[in-house]
């Protein structure tokens, strides 16, 4: 039986996310999934109600719900945390300022992680993702750091779509479209690296303004556009994101193929500082571990985006410094 605690249960994501976890789409159809969805002491009525939903698909799948308003008895024995919920950037708000209005919530979920499964993963989807995955690593040194990672699979999935609608293709045939850095506008999506159909993206697009311009903008400003088009944030994408991000890390990548994630940085890779949470090109391994996968061309173009995401990384470190003693 797997355990898996989704933060922010009652929310958007959450409620995009929990049925297709019960469903035995992610974990297959002959493992048993128990959930345990936490949330805030005011939504708790919110979470008691999609419980009984998930209990009322009758998913054979499904071994049970429980509802918990405190992460350390909601983290207890979970093979996966996935950690929705954060605090959403309000009216007049800075990165910055959420930034510091979230450390303490992933000080605190950091901390209780330590009651999890020896074997536990952790998933930050609750933004700014990067940033707070770092901090609640931080805080739970009982765990792997290699354990944690931050979702940028929601930006390398509309990467892909604007890529194929854009050359007229399927989005199957597009493959190894990498998001580097920060879930932020300075990610870089690239495009340099990405295959269509087996051949460079570049060549079959044959459009290298447009990629650098309005498809560098399109991908990094995608949220703020789904925000402007229907007043809420991505909530189904985003799920969906969460669910191929699960599968990429549970089963080993085909080979020549890679994916996006943000990971620790050891130092070794791409120049990119030891400790940063920063999105790299990966592959999972036939032991379920996974490797940053080296040696792809960076061009001078691209050094200067990673560059970049690099330097806003750093920074938001600094932001939270106080929040990493």
């Amino acid at each position: 039986m797997i355990h898996v605690a989704i933060t922010g249960a009652a929310g958007q994501i959450g409620y995009s996310l929990l049925f297709r976890l019960a469903s035995g789409e992610v974990f297959g159809p002959h493992t048993q999934v128990k959930l345990h969805l936490l949330e805030l002491p005011d939504s708790m009525k919110a979470a008691e109600g999609t419980a009984m939903e998930l209990e009322d698909c009758a998913f054979p799948t499904l071994a049970g719900v429980e509802c918990f308003d405190q992460a350390e008895a909601a983290f207890s024995g979970v093979n996966w945390a996935l950690l929705v919920g954060s605090k959403p950037r309000g009216p007049g708000m800075e990165r910055s300022d959420l930034i510091r209005a979230n450390a303490p919530i992933f000080v605190r979920q950091g901390k209780a992680l330590a009651r999890a499964a020896s074997d536990v993963r952790i998933v930050v989807v609750g933004n700014p993702c990067n940033t707070n995955a770092l901090i609640a690593q931080h805080h739970c040194q009982e765990v792997p750091a290699t354990r944690f990672s931050a979702m940028t699979m929601l930006d390398e999935n509309r990467g892909k779509a604007l890529l194929a609608k854009k050359i007229g293709v399927p989005v199957a045939d597009v493959h190894n479209l990498v998001i580097w850095g920060n879930h932020s506008p300075t990610m870089y999506p690239d495009f340099e690296n990405a295959l269509v159909g087996g051949k460079p993206a570049e060549t079959v697009c044959g459009n290298r303004p447009w990629l650098e311009s309005q498809y560098l903008a399109q991908v990094q400003q995608r949220g703020a556009e789904i925000i402007q088009a229907r007043g809420k944030s991505s909530a189904a994408s985003a799920a969906s994101a969460c669910i191929d991000h699960i599968r990429r890390f549970s089963q080993p990548t085909p080979t020549g193929e890679m994916f996006s994630a943000a990971v620790p940085s050891n130092g070794e890779h791409y120049g990119i500082p030891k400790g940063l949470i920063f999105s790299f090109p990966l592959r999972t391994l036939a032991n379920g571990t996974y490797e940053i996968v080296p040696n792809i061309p960076i061009s001078a173009y691209a050094r200067e985006k990673l560059q970049k995401t690099t330097d806003e990384l750093l920074k938001e470190r600094e932001i939270v410094k106080d929040q990493l003693l």
